[in-house]
């Protein structure tokens, strides 16, 4: 029996020579041409598509336990949609989804880079494999993957008439439905595949209502991305279609032609209030904690604050600009109908499963594309191929992120984006086939805008922030590989990027708090005087913080590669090599107070070695490949709260080492056994001042373990019966920059199982299975907000189980 790898792509035949039982190759693509992936010097983890299925992996997040030293959440602070894919490879990665930073980890999908974390946790839609690709990979993958790529390629069309299509029903009244078919149109010649997906389950924390009688504002009275709310959080609704046509021109020339196009329309991320850091007692005024200036403003009357600020707290706390009503005095006058909820721990449930959230809760998404492939041979030496794309995004989203009725802190935002691309790649071979090349072209353009809602304090402060950008990269890029002999050969890379950027921020704050708090002035009485007292930048908006004017900066960068390779024997190779890569940098969109200059921050940059060793052992029975790194991590782009606003500064510098290892193992002809092993050592060796980054960088476990056996029983007339185990231990980890004990992820042991049964002729199968067996609890994402006076974040899903139908034709 020959086995296919669970975890592992494979896409060559067998091995057929020797035993009749060992490994099949792992062919893949991280080098822009297909080869075994024992012969690439780099570290890859590679999935199949008949893997991820026989998983039930339906999104990119759920390859995070299979992977060493790689976290994969789905969403990230504030962002309240689960949408949003916040990946991390080696300890570099990206947890914010605003318009002004670029991600760390590069997502491509058929060669097409995904500029937006927003809509990046694609559903993994017949799907051929996806190559996860560790360390820097800025020559052939280029632009800002410097922690590394994730890889996804689609299947092509088949040649003959067929299709599968499965049915999943599990906990909270699940309902997934996906299919693919393939229709040749001209046998050999045209052929087309059309793939679908639907996707629904119930959100697992619950809304409940908080007892009492109170008032509360309509949700139309702050600026908002929209008022849609749900009784559950961390719901899915969406679907997915993607077709593809392939003319086969010629032997030498193919065409493919894609589109696709998603919908989501579903509850917002589950939020919990873990903390309330506004003062729980007789309310007091500590001064950016916006909780406790709501209090003060309820509680107390004006006569008993203190004198150096009770001037202005009639007008603090008086008419808001967008509501038309006060919340002074609300529950010491002389009117009870008027009272209003105190902020305070009242608001922590003690179920991390149930809120008392009234706010928005909703997660609208619309992601298309268009996308044309010419595959040429120009000679028998040399190949072309021309990738060119189109996308559009667009998005909103809306979470309670205070888990009250009041609106304390309520994170909305909307997001529109299309991009452009090009990539020319030239590849071949020369020398007598000593030397494998690929060399190109890349060009990129965005465009695209992203508007932040954000009322504070039941509207003391309204942040409303529109931003435009626009992006325009040009690359040129080398990669080759040269054999002196059958064992030594040396690989050399290059990539120089030309990057011009271009940002206009518009924040404003339409309840003018600062002018009310300094000046105890009312939005009708302020002044050009009072504008520029308090350094508001724009003469005709006296409530916007972001200064007026285009900023415009461009970015140059040349990322090297260079490595050694050598194969003492056909089933060993050793390589070493170092790589370097780069991200971009921007502009703080998100201000604090108003600003004359428009903050920003610089590109950072990792200088990584790497070395390792790919091995295939006992009659390819077992393959074992260990890869060992270091990493100088320099001008680290993080984002960091700054009174009440998340900004992004360049944090200073760390180094990152560690080791990682994967094996397969055939143990019998009914057993195989899959595991990984990753180890990851972080320190910063410098903090610029101003930072608040705690002492680890986030999103980085110190340990990863993977386990994972599968069994087949071969009924032989009667079918067979699959059984598998996914164990995996991620050690603790810090959720964010500033290593936040709340927000902290403990130790977590996973375990997902699956019992799969297919009829004699695979035209049906059965699975029943489940994932969080143990039921661990841990926070994927959050958020300690000073501005808000909360600490608030989401828990992983609990444990579920799901029944899948399949049926092929």
């Amino acid at each position: 029996m020959v086995y296919s790898l669970p975890a592992i792509a494979q896409d060559a035949p067998p091995q057929t020579t020797g035993p009749n039982i060992g490994l099949d190759d792992i062919v893949v693509t991280a080098q822009k041409r297909a080869e075994n992936i024992q012969d690439v010097p780099i570290a890859v983890s590679a999935f199949s598509g008949d893997a991820i299925a026989q998983k039930s992996i339906g999104a990119i997040q759920g390859l995070s336990n299979l992977t060493p030293n790689v976290t994969l959440d789905a969403g990230s602070p504030f962002s309240g949609s689960s949408s949003v894919l916040t990946a991390y490879v080696r300890g570099i990665g990206q947890d914010d989804f605003a318009f002004n930073l670029d991600p760390g980890v590069g997502v491509y999908v058929d060669g097409i880079y995904l500029a937006r974390t927003v809509g990046a946790n694609t559903d993994l839609l017949d799907v051929e494999r996806i190559e996860v690709l560790k360390g820097p990979q800025g020559t052939l993958f280029g632009r800002n993957s410097i922690g590394g790529a994730i890889s996804i390629v689609t299947r092509e069309p088949g040649e003959e008439f067929g299709g599968k299509a499965e049915i999943t029903t599990g906990r909270f009244d699940r309902l997934d439905i996906r299919g693919t078919v393939d229709l040749p149109l001209i046998a050999d010649k045209l052929l087309s595949t059309l793939t679908f997906s639907s996707t629904k389950r119930d959100g697992y924390v619950k809304r409940i209502p908080f007892p009492g009688t109170y008032v509360t504002d309509p949700l139309t009275s702050v600026p908002r991305s929209g008022t849609q709310t749900s009784d559950t959080e961390g719901g899915e609704s969406q679907w997915t279609v993607r077709g593809k046509l392939l003319w086969k021109v010629s032997d030498s020339v193919k065409l493919t032609l894609s589109g696709d196009y998603q919908k989501g329309d579903q509850p917002g991320m589950a939020s919990t209030l873990i903390k309330v850091l506004s003062n729980n007692g007789a309310p007091t005024f500590p001064g950016e904690l916006f909780g406790s200036v709501y209090n003060l403003c309820i509680n107390v009357p004006n006569a008993l604050l203190p004198s150096a600020i009770g001037g202005n707290i009639q007008a603090m706390c008086g008419v808001r600009g967008t509501s038309g009503t006060s919340i002074g005095n609300a529950n010491v006058d002389a009117d009870p109908s008027n009272n209003r909820l105190t902020w305070n721990h009242q608001f922590i449930t003690g179920d991390i499963d149930k809120s008392y959230a009234t706010g928005p809760s909703f997660s609208r998404l619309q992601n298309w594309g268009l996308s044309g492939v010419l595959d040429a041979d120009l000679t028998d030496n040399m190949s072309v191929k021309s990738i060119t794309a189109y996308r559009k995004l667009n998005w909103a989203a809306g979470m309670d992120a205070d888990g009250s009725p009041i609106t304390i802190i309520e994170p909305g935002f909307t997001m529109h984006q299309q991009q452009f691309s090009e990539e020319l790649q030239f590849s071949g071979k020369a020398f007598d086939n000593r030397l494998d090349y690929v060399f190109g072209f890349y060009y990129f353009r965005e465009t695209g805008n992203l508007h932040d809602y954000v009322p504070f304090g039941q509207g003391l402060l309204q942040v409303d922030g529109f931003n435009t950008f626009k992006t325009r990269a040009l690359a040129a890029f080398t990669h080759l590989n040269y054999r002196f002999s059958d064992q030594f050969s040396i690989t050399l890379g290059g990539r120089y990027t030309d990057e011009r950027k271009q940002f206009e921020g518009f924040q404003r704050d339409p309840n003018g708090f600062l002018y009310k708090l300094v000046l105890g002035k009312q939005l009708n009485e302020i002044t050009e005087a009072d504008r520029i007292a308090l350094g508001f930048p724009d003469p005709t908006d006296p409530l916007r913080f972001y200064p007026t004017g285009l900023n415009k900066k461009k970015f140059t960068d040349f990322s090297p590669r260079v490595g050694l390779e050598f194969k003492p024997s056909d089933d060993v190779m050793l390589y070493a090599s170092f790589s370097r890569g780069y991200k971009t940098g921007g502009w703080t969109t998100r201000l604090s107070n108003p600003e004359t200059v428009a903050p920003d921050f610089d590109e950072e940059t990792a200088k990584s070695w790497e070395g390792g060793i790919k091995s295939e052992l006992f009659d390819r029975r077992v393959r074992l490949n260990v890869a060992g790194f270091y990493t100088e991590y320099n001008g680290i782009q993080l984002t960091q709260t700054n009174g009440i606003s998340p900004t992004t500064k360049n944090a200073g510098n760390a180094e990152i080492y560690g080791a990682e290892a994967e094996f397969q193992a055939v143990l019998t002809d009914a057993v195989l056994l899959t595991g990984s092993l990753g180890y990851v050592h972080d320190r910063y060796v410098e903090k610029l001042p101003g930072t608040t980054a705690g002492d680890r960088l986030p999103k980085t476990p110190r340990w990863k373990v993977n386990i994972s056996p599968k069994y087949t029983l071969d009924l032989e007339a009667k079918g067979q019966v699959i059984a598998m185990v996914d164990y995996t231990y991620t050690s603790s980890l810090f959720n964010n920059t500033e290593n936040t004990v709340e927000l902290k992820r403990k130790p977590v042991n996973m375990v997902n199982a699956s019992l799969i049964y297919e009829e004699p002729g695979k035209s049906w199968s059965i699975t029943i299975g489940g994932t969080n067996l143990a039921n661990e609890r841990y926070i994927t994402t959050g958020q300690f907000q000073p501005g808000g006076g909360l600490i608030y974040g989401t828990y992983s899903r609990p444990r579920e189980w799901y029944a899948k139908l399949g049926v092929s034709f």
